[in-house]
């Protein structure tokens, strides 16, 4: 801002005067160009880079590594482990180590089937970072195929939860830990929540006994099976699963109770006379064996089960050709088992038909070796 002129006089009264008369109009600069600073002060300061916390920053850094590992991951999931490893290798020499670095080798690792490099791989990525469920529930899952169910028990039960990597149901896992350390009410608890049904229900001891009889632990799941039918009479398969249980443990009379009582509940379920059936004839009764399995048939004539059955009952009875025509049945609609082979070969033997037989019988057995279970090197 510029000062007025100021007019002639004496030099001496003239510069005193000057300092007086411009000292207002230097005030009045001063002031604006204070008042403007302030005016200016907030966009100034929306301008300026903001330091973010030490969080923030964790967390973009997190979201960073994230995405730039996605593309190894993708590589992962196409089943080129070894090229995913290769890459990460580089980047695990980078220091600081990015998060995710050190559990993406695990999954690598997990696929190939090399389950303690992968427990390892998880264990460093948990130590870099703790609350890395996806690494806490992938130990999990390693430690339990390991055959360390209790050591895969307080990881599993720490991030049960489905996320948007969870491949496997960490709930279904955890209640197999339960079941193999001999925890069956926890089992049942975690088969509960994995099926979302009360876990003090009925449903839920029907549920837990259908999985303890497929891991053949029969007397607990006998003992679920008659609990589900004390909390509900009324509960549908639950006499069903209970004549499986008798089944398995070749109790067949009882199994053929269990059976009939479920077959009055529900007399169009066409399983329930193939159970019939398979448990009559083992208890000798043949007659009753083919009248249930010809119903059925009749209720579910796209099942292979019954088919096969009434082959086997019909050669046990030394009616050879018509076994033939059912076991050749079985065998178009499901030619890869062995069983249905085996069976055909006996029926052409008993026919004369010696190459036939032999052809079956071949089949039955390589179908055989390819379906039995091979051990792994676990590294």
């Amino acid at each position: 801002m510029s000062t007025p002129p100021i007019p002639n006089l004496p030099c001496s009264t003239r510069s005193q005067d000057a300092a007086w008369s411009a000292a207002p109009y230097r005030s009045r600069w001063v002031l604006s160009v204070v008042v403007t600073a302030i005016l200016l002060l907030p966009a100034m300061q929306a301008q300026a880079p903001v330091p973010q916390s030490s969080a923030t920053q964790s967390s973009a850094t997190q979201t960073s590594a994230s995405t730039s590992l996605q593309p190894i991951q993708q590589m992962i999931d196409k089943g080129q482990e070894a090229d995913a490893l290769k890459q990460l290798g580089i980047l695990a020499a980078a220091q600081p180590v990015a998060p995710g670095v050190h559990r993406l080798p695990g999954n690598a690792f997990y696929a190939l089937g090399r389950l303690g490099e992968a427990d390892t791989a998880f264990a460093a990525a948990l130590a870099q970072d703790p609350r890395d469920l996806e690494a806490t529930q992938m130990r999990g899952l390693t430690l339990f195929r390991l055959g360390k169910p209790g050591e895969a028990i307080p990881l599993l039960a720490a991030a049960h939860d489905w996320g948007p990597e969870t491949r496997v149901d960490p709930s279904y896992v955890l209640a197999l830990c339960f079941l193999d350390t001999r925890r069956y009410d926890d089992a049942r608890h975690a088969f509960a929540v994995q099926y979302g049904v009360p876990p003090e229900s009925a449903s839920s001891y029907l549920l837990a006994a259908r999985l303890l009889f497929r891991r053949e632990y029969l007397p607990v799941a006998k003992q679920f099976g008659e609990r589900s039918l004390a909390l509900d009479p009324q509960l549908p398969l639950a006499h069903q699963l209970l004549g499986e249980i008798a089944l398995a443990g070749n109790h067949f009379d009882e199994a053929i109770a269990e059976f009939e009582k479920e077959r009055a509940r529900n007399p169009l379920d066409g399983t329930i006379y193939d159970r019939l059936g398979d448990a009559y004839a083992r208890a000798g009764n043949y007659q009753q064996a083919l009248q249930s399995l010809q119903r059925a048939v009749i209720l579910e004539p796209n099942v292979t089960a019954p088919y096969m059955l009434l082959g086997k009952v019909l050669l046990k009875q030394q009616a050879p050709a018509n076994a033939a025509m059912y076991l050749e049945h079985a065998e178009a609609m499901d030619p890869g088992n062995y069983m249905t082979h085996s069976l055909l070969g006996q029926a052409y033997r008993s026919l004369g038909r010696v190459e036939d037989a032999g052809r079956e019988a071949q089949k039955a057995q390589k179908l055989q070796a390819d379906t039995e279970p091979k051990l792994q090197n676990l590294k």
